[in-house]
């Protein structure tokens, strides 16, 4: 019999209900499932927004209190949703009272939080899992698929971007994400970490980075009301404005550890770019390509190809693929951002059932975060920066 595990769900926002639905549907996709995810309590900042969680996502029961929902005895998984400058606190006090954790990325604001939650974590025995769900989606395992048979050879290059426009608007409100107290930084932590984690996943870690930072918008209009706003949802011209304190842009260049090259772009100020993640590799045997917008799809070209088919081609993943006997009965029938969600809590699932690690873990989360501090240093610095 499959056993069910009590999930408490520490924020109710955006990515609370991203998870939520991952926890309903994960077990009609992948059947038998791992283990039922049951949605016991969600935690949110007051008892009408934690409220408004458990009707709107369907746990049995809703808290403004973390700290006694965490350490309850009918808890297996805490599920941490919220800003980054409380991940710590409860990443740590979870740890302490034994419960397997599910954190969002980043991993926290900073090394020393990072390390401390990983220290906790490893102390405690625990499953531990960072939520960087674009590695779930099926291109990019195929990719890893490819890159670990040889298909490509020994890696060259890597091109990594994550560009957006959300807060190309000066007049966009100044969300959470703009402060370095609660974010610790900016593009370089919201959207950066997703760059580094895809390269670490697919070539191996990043050892040394040159950056460039820079800020573009300065102020932003104060939030109206408790509820935080990306940039695209609200416009404020005439609001009172607030000092903003965290990058909106990093270019780097990279130096791997297995002597492989490459470059990571991230910006949330690019007009016309809505969630536009690339990637592409390079090695001695062949390339891949890979467009977030377009995920259904993997450029590939194989050095070995005959001279009349010489190019990239393109491979809808369907069933053949990783994940895809879950998802689909044919290729080519669409997946999206719920979909990487769901493939994230069957591997979470899987590793708790199984008593295994799965990755990205806290460990990679903290390694994510070693970089995030090497291109912030060397945006200061202006120098070459080991991580």
């Amino acid at each position: 019999m499959t056993r069910t595990m009590n999930v408490a769900m520490i924020g109710g926002g955006f990515m609370g209900k991203a998870h939520a639905m991952a926890y309903a549907a994960m077990p009609m996709f992948f059947w038998p499932a791992p283990a039922i995810p049951h949605r016991k309590v969600v935690v949110d900042v007051t008892d009408g927004a934690a409220e408004t969680a458990r009707d709107r996502f369907g746990f049995d029961e809703a808290s403004s209190d973390w700290r006694s929902v965490v350490t309850r005895p009918d808890i297996d998984v805490v599920d941490i949703c919220t800003p980054n400058n409380v991940h710590a606190e409860i990443a740590i006090a979870a740890a302490r009272a034994g419960k397997h954790i599910i954190c969002e990325k980043p991993l926290a604001r900073t090394v020393e939080e990072a390390r401390a939650m990983t220290e906790a974590a490893r102390a405690a025995g625990i499953i531990h899992m960072v939520a960087f769900n674009y590695r779930r989606t099926p291109a990019v395992a195929l990719a890893k698929k490819f890159i670990d048979e040889g298909r490509i050879g020994r890696i060259l290059n890597f091109r990594g971007t994550y560009l957006q426009d959300w807060s190309a608007d000066e007049n966009g409100p100044l969300s959470w994400r703009f402060q370095k107290r609660i974010a610790g930084s900016g593009t370089v932590g919201d959207i950066g970490t997703h760059v580094v984690d895809l390269a670490h996943y697919l070539v191996g870690p990043i050892a040394e980075v040159i950056a460039m930072t820079k800020t573009y918008v300065t102020t932003r209009p104060i939030q109206q009301g408790g509820v935080d706003k990306l940039g695209a949802s609200e416009k404020s011209a005439d609001a009172e404005r607030a000092p903003v304190d965290v990058d909106d842009e990093v270019v780097s260049m990279l130096r791997f550890g297995n002597g492989a090259i490459g470059s990571l772009e991230a910006t949330r100020n690019a007009w016309g770019r809505n969630n536009f993640i690339t990637l592409e590799i390079h090695g001695t045997k062949g390339s891949i390509h890979f467009n977030y917008e377009r995920r259904d799809e993997l450029q590939v070209m194989f050095a070995d190809d005959p001279a009349d088919a010489r190019g990239f081609r393109t491979i809808y993943t369907g069933p053949a693929h990783p994940y895809g006997g879950g998802l689909w009965p044919i290729p080519g029938l669409g997946i999206g951002y719920s979909e990487t969600k769901i493939v994230e809590c069957f591997d979470f699932f899987t590793a708790i059932a199984t008593n295994r690690q799965p990755s990205p873990n806290f460990d990679d989360g903290l390694l994510t975060e070693l970089v995030a501090d090497a291109l912030i240093r060397s945006g200061e610095t202006g120098a070459w920066e080991k991580v």
